[in-house]
């Protein structure tokens, strides 16, 4: 597995990994190819615009297992902390321990620094207990998202997390 910088050349990729993390609100729209396709492109349009905004100087990155591209890592790193602020896989590529793989990359790169790991998760998403699992806490939350926080001096109460194993 590796990383590689996100090109133009990327950005029908992009908006397929983006299609992949939102099966919930792409299968109400399925009855509606038109407005689906709209739908689509008007919210990866303003995700993209939105994480451009906020963190011009973020990594984007594309996931990739043996040169084929299988997901995406967008990371914004500062003197204070690094910030996972997007991370998702092909469903195809999901609980293998890629995930895992790659946020016990960064919560590594942050120990060595001394610095934390920030992240937002969607209440409902999953990966929560992933990012749980690694040692993440909940700094603050709202109606939708969780905010979390990973502290290298906490990080020796936690486990490495076995591949395959729903990571």
């Amino acid at each position: 597995m590796t990383l590689r910088l996100a090109t133009d050349a990327d950005q029908e990729f992009l908006r397929d990994v983006f299609v992949a993390s939102r099966e919930t609100e792409v299968a109400a729209l399925a009855a509606e190819p038109e407005q689906l396709a709209v739908f689509i492109d008007m919210q990866f349009h303003i995700q993209q615009q939105n994480y451009q905004a906020r963190y011009p100087a973020a990594e984007n990155s594309i996931i990739a297992a043996d040169g084929q591209p299988i997901g995406r890592m967008l990371v914004d790193r500062s003197a204070e902390a690094i910030e996972l602020i997007d991370i998702a896989l092909m469903a195809q590529w999901r609980n293998r321990g890629i995930g895992s793989s790659l946020v016990s990359g960064l919560t590594a790169e942050a120990a060595g620094q001394s610095k934390p790991v920030r992240l937002e998760v969607l209440r409902t998403n999953p990966a929560r207990r992933l990012y749980e699992r690694l040692g993440f806490i909940r700094s603050s939350e709202d109606s939708m998202y969780v905010q979390m926080r990973w502290e290298p001096a906490a990080a020796a109460n936690v486990t490495e997390p076995q591949p395959g194993k729903g990571n």
